[in-house]
């Protein structure tokens, strides 16, 4: 007799799409036919692009509709299971997950779908799925890193960048005093030569947008070498930020007074944030993979959190 058809469960699913774990199969091929479908989705949007390739677009734009439905199912599952990985029930955690990075980048990628036909601005929301390709990365310590210097420094770039955009602003409002008799239709008013400005700055330099006046490339000049002190800050920035977390790390490393939690089933820690925490975690063991931990990364069942 056959048996009834039964309705997978929500947990084995959570487990199965989320990164895959050392040793479950399932979940390691999920991660491979998910990261091979956003290959071909990306894949076929370039290649209908090329008009020799004409008669190969309706096989392109099927390959392309299966993909998006593909990303649609896998969008659906993400928000059912949502509560695993928010540790709350209900709407909240629907809510929580479709305003996410990974929620949101989801849903610009299957919108296209109900407007294949329509507005070119929702077409192009597909490249918006290569986005999505962070999510393997994301439990490797390398890439924890990254982001965590450039969180923890964001004051610090958020206020160089202001500073390139004033010397942008005043750049432009030079150009024009110093160009516009002798270049009316270039530089037409204060905000003209904003493009200038920061084609000179980044030293990029295009060439379409140039000063013939005397005082005009004496300014160009000074702009030059202006640009390359104001690109260099946020690079210090980061470069500091680095060597920080480094030096942070190998600390903690070295530290003997660290001890460390499974986090099981029934842990009251599983589903927080370690920046909740009434301990100090200073690095989390996820599926093998060491993670320095942000104060809003969430911790997960079966994690290793190492703590003072």
């Amino acid at each position: 007799m056959k048996e009834p058809f039964r309705f997978p469960d929500k947990k084995r699913v959570f487990d199965i799409i989320q990164i895959g774990q050392t040793g479950d199969v399932p979940s390691r091929l999920f991660d491979l036919f998910i990261v091979s479908t956003i290959l071909l989705n990306i894949l076929s949007l370039i290649l209908l692009t090329f008009e020799p390739l004409s008669r190969f677009f309706p096989f392109f734009r099927g390959v392309e509709y299966v993909t998006i439905f593909i990303f649609c199912l896998e969008y659906a599952a993400r928000i059912w299971t949502s509560e695993y990985l928010y540790g709350e029930k209900g709407i909240r955690s629907v809510i929580r997950f479709m305003l996410s990075f990974d929620g949101i980048i989801d849903l610009l990628t299957i919108l296209p779908l109900f407007f294949l036909g329509g507005f070119i601005a929702f077409r192009f929301l597909r490249v918006a799925r290569i986005f999505h390709l962070f999510r393997i990365n994301s439990a490797y310590d390398s890439f924890n890193v990254i982001t965590s210097v450039i969180y923890e420094k964001r004051n610090q770039l958020i206020s160089s960048l202001f500073i390139i955009w004033v010397l942008v602003l005043a750049s432009s409002l030079c150009m024009y005093n110093a160009e516009h008799t002798a270049q009316p239709e270039v530089f037409k008013n204060a905000l003209s030569g904003i493009w200038y400005s920061v084609a000179t700055i980044f030293t990029v330099g295009y060439g379409d947008v140039y000063p013939v006046t005397l005082v005009g490339k004496i300014m160009g000049m000074c702009i030059t070498f202006l640009g390359v002190g104001a690109v260099a800050i946020p690079t210090g920035i980061i470069s500091a930020g680095f060597v920080e977390q480094y030096t942070k790390y190998q600390g903690e490393q070295n530290n003997s007074s660290v001890s460390s939690m499974r986090i099981e089933g029934d842990s009251e820690y599983k589903g927080k944030e370690t920046g909740t925490l009434p301990l100090k975690v200073v690095l989390i063991i996820r599926d093998g993979e060491a993670i320095v931990p942000l104060d809003t990364t969430r911790i997960k069942y079966n994690d290793v959190i190492i703590y003072r």
